[in-house]
Formats: C-alpha cells, structure tokens, sequence
C-alpha cells in the first residue's frame, strides 16, 4: 500500500497528514475540534479531504484518546468526548469513502516510534508517554500488542499506591498521579509552599504565588538550577523509573521509550528515570538491562503511527 493519512484527535486542533512508507509526511491539514462527537466525526472527514488533496491516499488511520475494541472499529469509552460504544470506523468511512482504522492514540504513538524513531532496531519495545497523563504501548515480537479485547497498555491506571490519591479514572493510587506533567506540578506546588526560600527563581517565572506555577515554568527554572523545580523532576523520574522496573519484570523489552511533554526535557528527567530503573529492577545486579531511550518523532508520533497502522490494514 503507498499513502495514507493519519488523524491526530486533540483537545483543541485534529490533525491530518499524508504520510509515505518511509514514515516522511508529505501534507498537513488543521481544523479547530468541536464540541460535540458528530461534530468531531464532520471534522475528521474535513482535515482528511483537506491533507488528501493533490495525493492519491489508500487508507486512513485516526489516533483516539480511549478504548477502541480489537476490531480497530468503535470508541468503547472515551474519557474527554462523550463517545460511548462509538462507531467510528464506519461514520468515518461513509464520510471520506476510504478504509479506516481505529486505533488508540498511545498505540499509534508507539507505533510510530517503533517504526520510524527511537525503536528502530528493536523486536520488543514498551513505550510510555509521560504528558498530562500516562499512556503506553507494547510491541512484543514486532507486534502491536493490544490485548484479547483491544484495551491493553494502559499503564497509567496500575494501582502504585493503594488507597493512595484520587484518579480522574475513578479508581486510586493510580500510576500517572505519580508520574506525570499534572504530578510535576502537584510536586513543584508542595514544594514551592513548604520552602518558598528554595523556589525564588521558579516563583518569579509565574505571578509570584504558588497557584500560578505551570509546568513550563517548572521546566525553565529546572533549567536554571532551582532546587525545588530539580527535585520536583527527581521525584517524577523516581516514580517512573520504579515503574518501568515493574513493567521489565512483566514484559523484558530491549527498550524503552518515554515520550510526552514531560519527556521533552531530555537528560533532565531521563538520566533520574534510568537511575530509578536501575535501583528498582529486581535481580538488576545479574541480568541485562533495557535501554531506556527518548522518543525522537515528538508530537508527530501519533499521526505517523495512526497512518502506518492503516497501511498494515
């Protein structure tokens, strides 16, 4: 199969690219999100006839923040649009009269950076997106690994703590409340309103006050060595490392690789997170140890994994 387009759904702009078998995006095209979820469907067909415009395009892949079930065809639940056992395959289909796959957005992330980023060289793979929340995806054996009913991989909602703090999820104690850009700063604040003194530099990149710090600002002042933003990175890389020990005792990759806005920080939050791999991988004194590398397609992970996942059909 030669092009198809992949579909990127965000909170604020959806995304559509042509992409080639190279992994290469040849054409863009954003439209705004709307509100509704037939309203998201009418916009999916737009950025599609958009981006497809002047490419002869075979198939199309869209990256969907939810479960989508094993057939790669319906949202059984999406936590940010109301769709509910959403059929979204076929609206799509009806709407751009192509064949499309329905992916979830962390698998088409992985995805791309197996084929065309940091995990080209590799059989066995996990990946973890570190952003607002934590996501992930598993390649075992050059394959997408997504579970008897298409909802695996989704390493955020692991129970760390137990009875530890309130997820969006329902449940607690979850992973992601531990290592995640939204925990970064639940740690900045903590540590920002205990020793004001220790977080002058970070403090002034917001308005002055607690409240106001953001996770840029955590990240610029990390940057400039203050030491509440440096430990607040620590104790996120400590809480994933951990985690990414656990997950080497379940699935044994080569690699690992963590993306997400957290992530772009580089060996400002990596070098902490293989510190903590190392310190909590059972048995890590004998054994081989995974490379835990950087994602390299950054925000065009999805889009090119979405799109590549529709070329495999």
């Amino acid at each position: 199969m030669g092009l198809t387009i992949g579909v990127d759904i965000g909170g604020t702009k959806i995304a559509a690219g042509v992409v080639d078998e190279e992994g290469q995006i040849l054409s863009t095209f954003k439209v705004p999100t709307p509100p509704t979820a037939e309203g998201i469907v009418d916009a999916i067909a737009a950025a599609v006839s958009g981006a497809s415009e002047g490419h002869a395009v075979e198939a199309v892949g869209i990256g969907a923040a939810g479960y989508v079930d094993d057939k790669r065809a319906t949202v059984l639940f999406a936590p940010n649009i109301n769709w509910r056992h959403e059929p979204l395959k076929d609206k799509v289909e009806q709407r751009v009269g192509l064949p499309v796959v329905v992916e979830n957005d962390a698998n088409a992330a992985a995805w791309g950076e197996y084929r065309f980023g940091a995990g080209q060289g590799h059989d066995d793979v996990i990946c973890i997106t570190l952003g607002t929340g934590l996501g992930g995806g598993i390649i075992i054996g050059n394959k997408l690994r997504r579970g008897r009913f298409g909802v695996a991989a989704e390493f955020g909602h692991i129970r760390v703590v137990p009875d530890g703090l309130l997820c969006g999820c329902g449940s607690q104690g979850c992973w992601e409340q531990y290592a995640s850009g939204r925990a970064l700063v639940r740690y900045a604040k903590q540590r920002a309103n205990a020793t004001p003194e220790n977080a002058t530099i970070l403090l002034a990149l917001g308005d002055g006050t607690v409240d106001g710090i953001q996770g840029k600002h955590i990240s610029e002042a990390a940057r400039q060595g203050c030491p509440v933003a440096v430990d607040s990175f620590r104790e996120l890389a400590r809480w994933a490392g951990a985690g990414l020990a656990d997950l080497a005792s379940l699935f044994d990759p080569s690699a690992f690789i963590v993306g997400g806005g957290v992530s772009d920080e580089g060996e400002l939050v990596l070098g902490p997170i293989r510190k903590s791999f190392r310190r909590w991988l059972i048995g890590g004194e004998w054994r081989p140890h995974a490379q835990v590398l950087a994602a390299q397609l950054g925000g065009k992970a999805g889009l090119v994994g979405a799109a590549d996942l529709a070329r495999q059909g």
